[in-house]
């Protein structure tokens, strides 16, 4: 069937296209009620759809967000990804969502590619930009909003959680427990950064250990993030002689992956090593035994991105620093020990 137009619009409704498109538009210019219900039911009885790219390139800016994740694949950022989606839907706006893959090119590309899209702002989920990112995003004025990460070489709004708050909690959680040696499982080495949130995992256990006069010299074992690496590292760090009796896990993908090396390896958690996790993602939840986690608000923080989004595209801010950071909070299941 041929394309519906605004002039077969306009026809129908006896008006014309400039009187559509401020109906369509809801203005600039007001439409008399009689002449606007004409034109609804012109078209509803014709199924026009507006060219929402069109109207964009018209007004400069689209209906859409832009968001960039390492990979949503993983537990926390799907969910987190979720969240960003469901407040988006309810803002009447359509997201748009790419996977960086931790590649600094592929988060180039996208960055490039949403924003050419005249987007009406981009949300990223950053493991750390390349110079060439980095540049990118201070070249747009503010239009994105990092989330979850906040990279030392990007100034502007940023959406956090108190990554050193929540691990120093959890860490404090297992020493009331009365352990004295806690093991972290923590990010690759040479990512942990400053601005990083498994960095900053680290450097709260590292701190709650400090505080208590407990030293942590070797007790710090490195893997990537997803729970088949922490799965092997797992199964090394559970076999020796010196088995700690608890252990601190970076993210809860990690923790899980942990908790399935405890169980090949006939290991009873809690009874013989306690675990906790971080971010409690929904599967925490369902791991055997369940997953004592550190949680923080994923619907507030997507909220107060979109809210950032929604306010750069109204106001053009300086450089200066702007920066969300929510409290986190401890859920208590089973595998530390206390239910």
């Amino acid at each position: 069937m041929p394309k519906v137009t605004r002039d077969d619009v306009a026809r129908l409704a006896e008006t014309s296209t400039a009187v559509v498109s401020y109906v369509v538009n809801n203005g600039p210019r007001p439409v008399a009620p009689a002449t606007r219900q004409r034109v609804l039911v012109a078209i509803e009885q014709l199924g026009y759809r507006p060219n929402r790219m069109a109207q964009a390139m018209a007004s400069g800016r689209t209906d859409l967000i832009g968001l960039i994740v390492p990979d949503a694949r993983q537990p926390f950022f799907a969910e987190m990804a979720h969240a960003v989606e469901r407040v988006a839907s309810e803002r009447e706006k359509m997201l748009l969502v790419g996977n960086s893959d931790y590649r600094s090119e592929r988060e180039v590309h996208y960055l490039r590619a949403f924003l050419d899209m005249q987007v009406s702002g981009l949300i990223l989920i950053s493991q750390g930009p390349s110079e060439h990112a980095a540049a990118e995003i201070q070249a747009r004025e503010g239009q994105v909003v990092l989330l979850h990460r906040h990279p030392q070489e990007i100034g502007g709004t940023t959406v956090v959680t108190d990554d050193v708050g929540g691990a120093r909690l959890a860490t404090r959680h297992l020493l009331d427990h009365g352990h004295e040696r806690i093991a972290c499982v923590g990010g690759p080495e040479e990512t942990l950064v400053s601005g990083d949130p498994v960095a900053d995992h680290v450097v709260g256990w590292r701190q709650a250990m400090q505080e208590a006069g407990l030293p942590t010299h070797g007790l710090l074992f490195h893997t990537p993030y997803t729970r088949y690496h922490a799965y092997r590292v797992g199964l090394e760090l559970l076999r020796g002689a010196s088995r700690p009796p608890a252990v601190f896990c970076a993210t809860d993908d990690q923790a899980i992956g942990l908790l399935r090396a405890a169980r090949d390896l006939r290991i009873d958690v809690p009874g013989q090593v306690a675990v906790v996790g971080f971010d409690d993602v929904k599967e925490a939840a369902l791991t055997d035994p369940p997953l004592t986690t550190v949680a923080s608000d994923r619907v507030a923080m997507a909220r107060a991105a979109m809210d950032a989004v929604e306010d750069s595209a109204q106001v053009k801010h300086t450089q200066n620093e702007r920066q969300r950071r929510f409290p986190c909070q401890l859920v208590v299941r089973a595998s530390c020990g206390c239910v």
